[in-house]
């Protein structure tokens, strides 16, 4: 990683040439990130996973779920740190359990706690991490300054870590999670006590992470704004089973919702469309109070709208396939467990 500079990196496998600490990287070994067959865990008598299945591809990828969901269990398989109780689970074609410790080597994870140490400097400490993943020491320092400066502590890279802000010390995580120049880094809660400035920045230096540098992500959170923020693929798990899979952004096709805003009050527009069989809704809380999402009826709706706004004096402003938020999905397919999703989403906006 050069500083000031974006060290474009591919989605192979990597190596680490012992003397100069240059990554050296080979072939993909799968068009996957993470797939698992049949993942179990039991804790006593409580099942934290139940026959997980998953084939998530090489994307920045979204982990989300209600408290118990499973959400921490799978990470703590996924980096190898806990044995399922049955079947499989591999990053990155490798093996979870078989090859934990050399897939350790190839990913990167910035833990939700913070276990920092408060005498040590952010130096100090994030080149300590290098030479834990194997550079010699002269290399890791390098890094460390190199991989400090990404993040936007060069200038505070010799103070003491106790001193630190909560935004800085989720920085030196996010710094010590990537500094080996992993292929993959797992994210869990990484704005979890930031301000919402500090919430925007961190999730700008997450997406840079991905676009610029090349690494892949799982970012676990319980904001859904987060991960719409900076994911393309989104896992969501309830009661330890796998209820959505799926990208983030589908494309829009012909059987889609429509989602129509009109100039002026819309109540003269919704009333002529409902004359004209078709039934409208509001769009959402992220949209304003005058945008609707009308049932889309074949062909038939695209003239309706057309002739309502017509035969009111309705100026539409707006007609386009509505696309599904996340909100829809995690509401739908928690469903009860997703008590307070909304308020959440309307507090992150505050």
């Amino acid at each position: 990683m050069t500083r000031g500079a974006s060290a474009a990196v591919d989605s192979s496998l990597v190596d680490t040439d012992r003397e100069s600490g240059h990554i050296i990287r080979g072939e993909p070994a799968t068009a996957l990130s993470i797939e698992t067959t049949g993942l179990v865990k039991r804790y006593g008598t409580v099942v934290a996973l139940d026959r997980v299945d998953l084939a998530v591809p090489r994307a920045a990828v979204g982990l989300l779920g209600p408290n118990g969901a499973g959400t921490s269990t799978l990470l703590k398989i996924l980096l190898g740190l806990t044995r399922p109780n049955g079947g499989k689970a591999q990053v990155l074609g490798r093996d979870a359990v078989a090859d934990g410790r050399e897939l350790r080597m190839r990913v990167g994870y910035m833990p939700e706690t913070d276990t920092l140490p408060d005498n040590a400097t952010a130096a100090d400490f994030i080149s300590h991490m290098a030479e834990m993943s194997g550079l010699p020491h002269r290399a890791a320092r390098q890094r460390a300054a190199d991989v400090l400066y990404q993040v936007g502590l060069d200038e505070e890279r010799y103070r003491l870590v106790k001193g630190f802000s909560t935004g800085m010390k989720q920085r030196v995580k996010l710094a010590q999670a990537i500094v080996h120049d992993p292929e993959l880094v797992f994210l869990d809660e990484p704005t979890n006590g930031l301000d919402p400035l500090g919430r925007e920045e961190m999730l700008d230096l997450i997406g840079r992470i991905n676009r610029e540098l090349g690494i892949l992500i799982v970012l676990s959170s319980h904001i859904l704004d987060d991960v719409e923020r900076v994911c393309d693929y989104v896992v969501v798990l309830d009661g330890g089973q796998v209820v959505a899979s799926q990208p983030l952004h589908v494309p829009d096709d012909d059987t889609a919702d429509l989602h129509v805003q009109v100039d002026g009050d819309p109540g003269p527009f919704l009333k002529s469309l409902e004359e004209l069989g078709l039934m409208a809704r509001p769009a959402g809380i992220e949209y304003a109070s005058d945008e609707f999402i009308v049932a889309r009826d074949g062909e038939r709706a695209l003239d309706a709208i057309r002739d309502a706004a017509a035969m009111t004096g309705s100026p539409l402003r707006l007609m386009r396939p509505a696309r599904r938020s996340l909100e829809d999905l995690y509401v739908d397919s928690v469903g009860a467990g997703a008590d307070g999703i909304r308020g959440q989403r309307q507090a992150s906006k505050r």
